[in-house]
């Protein structure tokens, strides 16, 4: 990677977006892909384009390093949450996400991050121990519990989930068949204010700082790591989506956590 990664991030709006950005603009030459644009970046850095449609991206994929993709529906940023349109998740979660992955590999982009979701895993919160962990009531809360790590078993229980997962699946098959490296990133619990609300925030917080630490060390690994998929979450006392692998591979240390 250069000294100073040109970095492109789709959806920089959104709530993600608006999280990241701070920590992203302080490191790195960032431009932005959008249909609408993006206030405060330099003109030449800013691209309209819609994510669906594979041509109109190759200016802003022209010369850079790094691709953060946050351009979807169906997630936190979305009217409908997870329950959007499938004719519109289809557009930008699944055309979208494989024209981002084509089109870095046709203009050499070094490494994609995909932004996956929580909602691959949201299955587990419908069983025990987890569905107390997640619980609004005073419930009992166990003394310990198996962690769902980021190769558990998927269970996603909206077609929002499935399409993240099917993210997943085509960014290991681009790592496998070019030179991308690419890293799904699980988004977990990052909303427009920077505290955990009740019940399931309580297990699966990130923190501003603790995603911006991860997406930084995801941006900056060495480029051997072709392929991985880590959870964004920060050190909660009912934690059960496994930030031990980010740890373990990046030096991920979350400085925050609901206790």
């Amino acid at each position: 990677m250069p000294d100073k990664i040109n970095l492109l991030v789709t959806g920089l709006n959104g709530i993600v977006g608006q999280a990241l950005r701070p920590a992203l603009e302080e490191r790195y030459t960032i431009s932005a892909l959008s249909r609408s644009g993006v206030d405060g970046l330099p003109p030449e850095r800013v691209f309209k384009a819609d994510i669906a449609d594979f041509e109109s991206l190759r200016p802003a994929f022209e010369g850079i390093d790094v691709v953060l993709n946050l351009a979807a529906d169906g997630g936190l940023s979305s009217e409908a949450g997870m329950n959007a349109g499938w004719d519109s998740m289809l557009k930008n979660n699944i055309i979208g996400a494989y024209n981002v992955l084509e089109m870095a590999k046709q203009t050499g982009v070094a490494r994609v991050i995909l932004t996956s979701s929580g909602a691959t895993s949201n299955g587990y919160e419908l069983e025990e121990p987890y569905k107390s962990l997640v619980s609004t009531e005073d419930v009992e809360i166990p003394d310990s519990w198996e962690m769902v790590n980021e190769f558990s078993e998927p269970k996603p229980v909206s077609l929002y989930g499935v399409t993240k997962l099917f993210g997943e699946d085509l960014g290991r098959y681009y790592a496998l068949t070019s030179d991308l490296s690419v890293i799904n990133l699980r988004i977990s619990s990052c909303g427009p204010i920077d505290k955990a609300g009740p019940g399931r925030a309580q297990a699966n917080w990130s923190s501003y700082r603790d995603i911006q630490q991860l997406t930084v060390k995801i941006i900056e690994a060495p480029v051997d790591l072709k392929f991985d998929i880590f959870w964004a979450t920060s050190d909660n006392r009912k934690l059960f989506r496994d930030n031990a692998h980010a740890k373990k591979v990046l030096g991920y240390a979350p400085q925050d956590g609901v206790r």
